[in-house]
């Protein structure tokens, strides 16, 4: 079976975010002035062949841990749906 699976990457709690900073000091001068926080990340969208939902998930995460953030200072969050 074919699956979609969102992984959205972003850096752990406690871990500087230069980028979401920038932006926040930014939005005043753009009228976006009741913004209380802004923090960023990546998004990846992964389909994947695999036997069931579970093994989709694994596989999800096992990609996210070892490819697509540092665990050390990020953590992901995973979202695997089937398609058609």
């Amino acid at each position: 079976m074919r699956f979609l699976a969102h992984v959205d990457v972003r850096l752990r709690h406690g871990i500087a975010d230069p980028e979401g900073a920038t932006i926040l000091r930014a939005l005043p001068a753009l009228g976006f002035t009741s913004v209380a926080s802004v923090e960023s990340g990546r998004s990846f969208r992964v389909e994947l062949d695999a036997a069931d939902l579970e093994a989709a998930r694994s596989m999800a995460a096992s990609l996210a841990d070892r490819l697509l953030a540092n665990p050390v200072i990020e953590e992901s969050v995973i979202e695997v749906e089937p398609l058609g």
